[in-house]
């Protein structure tokens, strides 16, 4: 059997707020942990050599959660990590797609400049889907074709894939949700169309190279049949 192609990697990050309770620590320090894992994980898929990877960070219904201050500081005191570290010194791409509203101005300003700095051959493509949901992308991708006055060719599907957030990337092969719930949560599912999910009860923070590798090898078992 023919090895399957792997070069794009989904994950939807749940389980901070419950590992923070779990393990006797607050909030902020859930959110710390779960930060500090991004980073692990992208050093491991750069490891991987993959050429895409999206994370679901936030979406737009936890941005009405009451801890959503708190996310925002997170943020704001450790995103310099994804600049220097990342993307100049590991030569990653990033790309973040969502909704700018109700985002505080120091927010926007800080993912603008992540996104400023763009290599022709990065080791990866950082994807981070932040105040995001499916259903917001869908009105946009509507809105878009309203304003190309109704004349993109629909038959051509390289047309319509530009129309979404992750435009000309190919799909993830693989979609893996830690904390235990097994939903999708509103997240990219027009490019989930034939990925191969897997959930896992390891809470975000938990999660390990480990484990990520042994979905993988799991994932190059399946006979993948694409709806035939």
């Amino acid at each position: 059997m023919t090895k399957n192609k792997l070069t794009h990697v989904a994950f939807i990050l749940d389980g901070n707020k419950r590992w923070a309770k779990k393990n006797n620590h607050s909030n902020i320090e859930g959110y710390k942990a779960g930060f500090n894992k991004i980073k692990e994980i992208v050093n491991y898929s750069i490891d991987l050599n993959l050429k895409n990877l999206t994370l679901f960070t936030l979406s737009s219904e936890n941005i009405k959660r009451s801890s959503i201050n708190i996310i925002y500081e997170i943020i704001y005191n450790n995103f310099s990590f994804l600049i220097d570290e990342l993307v100049k010194n590991k030569n990653i791409n990033i790309n973040i797609f969502g909704s700018e509203n109700n985002l505080p101005n120091k927010i926007k300003d800080l993912l603008e400049k992540v996104q400023s700095i763009n290599h022709k051959n990065p080791n990866l493509n950082l994807n981070l889907a932040f105040n995001y949901g499916f259903k917001d992308e869908i009105k946009d991708v509507l809105h878009k074709y309203k304003k190309s006055n109704f004349d993109i060719d629909l038959d051509n599907e390289k047309n319509i894939r530009r129309l979404f957030n992750l435009n000309s990337s190919n799909d993830p092969e693989i979609l893996i949700r830690t904390g235990g719930y097994k939903r999708l949560s509103n997240f990219i599912m027009y490019n989930l169309t034939y990925t191969e999910l897997f959930f896992t009860e390891t809470l975000w923070p938990d999660f390990s190279t480990l484990e990520y590798n042994k979905i993988i090898n799991n994932f190059y078992k399946i006979n993948r049949k694409y709806g035939l």
